[in-house]
C-alpha cells in the first residue's frame, strides 16, 4: 500500500497558491469554450442609455427619410455573453510538483510548447475549484512575453451599442440639467 500511495503522491496536480510561478511546460489539454457572465444592471443601464439615443437617431432618420437601420441585438443575445477558449495547461514547477492552470483566450499556435521553461503570473479566479488563470506568460525558452486575451463585456456589446448609450447618457445629462435650470 505504501509504493500505491507514492505513486498517487507523483500524479497528484497541484493548483498553485503563488502568484508567479516557474517551471516547464508538460502538457497543453484539449481546449473548450466557457461563457463571460454578463451583470443584468450593467446591460439594462447601457441598453436603456443606448435607447434614448436610438430614439433620437430614429426621429432623425424618419425626418430625413434615411432608409433602415441596422438590424439590432436582442436582449437575450446580448444577455448571453461571449464565448472564449479556455486551455487547461500542466506544468512542472521548480519544486517538482505538477500544477494545473487555465489559460483563457488565444494565443499563436507556436508561442507555447510541451518542456518550454515558463515563468507564469497567475491570477485566482470567482470559483476556489477552478485553477488560477494565467495573465502573463514569460517564455523563457523563446524569449517571448505572452499575454493572452479573451472577449470582455465591452467587446461584446461593442463599440456601436456602446458609443450609443454614451451619446443617450449625454441626452439625459442635457436634458436633468436644463430642466433643473427651469
Amino acid at each position: 500500500m505504501g509504493a500505491m500511495d507514492s505513486e498517487l503522491q507523483i500524479r497528484r496536480i497541484v493548483h498553485p497558491a503563488d502568484r508567479i510561478v516557474t517551471g516547464r511546460i508538460v502538457r497543453l489539454m484539449d481546449g473548450y469554450s466557457r461563457e463571460v457572465r454578463i451583470g443584468q444592471p450593467v446591460l439594462v443601464a447601457v441598453l436603456a442609455a443606448a435607447s434614448v439615443a436610438g430614439l433620437l437617431l430614429a426621429l432623425a432618420r424618419s425626418l430625413l427619410s434615411a432608409g433602415s437601420g441596422a438590424a439590432r441585438r436582442r436582449f437575450k443575445d446580448l444577455k448571453k455573453g461571449p464565448e472564449y477558449l479556455v486551455t487547461p495547461v500542466r506544468l512542472r514547477d521548480t519544486a517538482g510538483r505538477l500544477c494545473e492552470v487555465e489559460l483563457h483566450g488565444h494565443l499563436p499556435q507556436s508561442a507555447l510548447h510541451p518542456a518550454d521553461h515558463v515563468q507564469l503570473t497567475l491570477r485566482r479566479q470567482g470559483d476556489p475549484d477552478l485553477p488560477p488563470k494565467i495573465e502573463r506568460i514569460v517564455n523563457l525558452t523563446t524569449g517571448q512575453l505572452l499575454t493572452p486575451r479573451t472577449a470582455t463585456l465591452w467587446s461584446h456589446l461593442g463599440p456601436p451599442l456602446l458609443l450609443q448609450a454614451m451619446l443617450g447618457a449625454l441626452v439625459v445629462a442635457a436634458l436633468l440639467a436644463w430642466s433643473a435650470l427651469t
